[in-house]
């Protein structure tokens, strides 16, 4: 049994996470501010006795003895985290050298969330782990992008001036149950909009591409990455390379729902990625075959039901 600290614990991935840590036979010390997590998402959990709660923001220090530590705190819906912005990038940055420093105190392995977001606007299709991206620095999405990008180089320099022990993976868009319903991802959104019978929102012409990635597999890809020998430190892209146009997710929603709702256009936010699709190869090589086995439809499917079955 290992004793786990898993920061963003209660938000939608963490609570994942969390549930499959447990289930493993792992103690896990679940951390969360619920800015954007939910002390709904484990409930079921509290009861379990190798399962801790703890209220508590990365912006401050945490001391707990620990053998690994997931840091995934961090609001990551653009409504959320341009909600207050300052806040973002202090819980990007300030978070990453809290848990860092836990890290090198009780010599813990520690896993950092990134995202595909590092890579802006991508001028290189689809996007590998050597592409610098093609991020605006100044502009409405940086307080995240670049917020990511420090950490990652925290987490670069803390392994290289400190022998930290590292991990970083970059997390491509996810879906699943637990998703918050209202958070402005276009998976939940359109889901939402669906089954309440309003109209989908596709904001520009719906020909910009994403690749969704079920939440399982994300749970599996991270904790292969945890588990992997000290040398191979990433970063890595985890996701499924399924590349889908907004209009195609959205027919393939009111399909699975059976809705009647209208498509409609609205204006394309500022720096809106064109295209988002991940070069896995190195998840494939590195971490022991690593591959998602969902589709989109089986795990719309399951989120659809989830959807149906909560008060939205």
């Amino acid at each position: 049994m290992k004793r786990i600290l898993i920061t963003g614990g209660a938000g939608f991935i963490g609570s994942h996470l969390s549930e499959r840590l447990i289930n493993d036979g792992n103690e896990v010390i679940c951390l969360d501010n619920y800015f954007t997590g939910h002390r709904s998402n484990i409930a079921h959990l509290l009861s379990r006795p190798n399962f801790e709660l703890v209220r508590h923001d990365v912006t401050m220090p945490y001391f707990a003895e620990v053998d690994e530590i997931y840091n995934l705190a961090c609001p990551a819906s653009p409504i959320h985290y341009q909600y207050n912005p300052i806040k973002t990038i202090k819980t990007s940055v300030m978070g990453a050298i809290n848990m860092l420093g836990l890290a090198k105190r009780v010599n813990a392995k520690i896993l950092q969330a990134s995202t595909s977001e590092v890579y802006g606007d991508p001028t290189i299709h689809p996007q590998p782990e050597t592409y610098w991206g093609n991020v605006n620095p100044i502009g409405p999405r940086s307080c995240y992008d670049e917020g990511k990008r420090c950490a990652e180089s925290l987490f670069i320099n803390y392994h290289q001036q400190n022998n930290i022990r590292i991990k970083i993976i970059r997390i491509f868009n996810t879906y699943g149950p637990r998703m918050n319903a209202y958070d402005g991802r276009v998976v939940s959104n359109f889901i939402v909009q669906a089954l309440k019978g309003e109209s989908i929102s596709i904001y520009g012409d719906g020909n910009q591409t994403r690749s969704f990635q079920y939440v399982d597999d994300l749970v599996e890809g991270m904790i292969r990455m945890m588990n992997t020998d000290d040398s191979f430190i990433g970063p890595v892209n985890i996701g499924n390379p399924g590349e889908f146009t907004m209009l195609e997710l959205a027919e393939k929603i009111l399909e699975l729902t059976g809705s009647n709702s209208k498509i409609i256009n609205l204006k394309l936010p500022q720096d809106d990625p064109m295209q988002r699709k991940p070069n896995i190869e190195l998840a494939k090589q590195n971490l022991n075959g690593w591959k998602p086995l969902i589709n989109l439809e089986e795990g719309l499917i399951r989120t659809i039901d989830y959807f149906r079955n909560t008060t939205i």
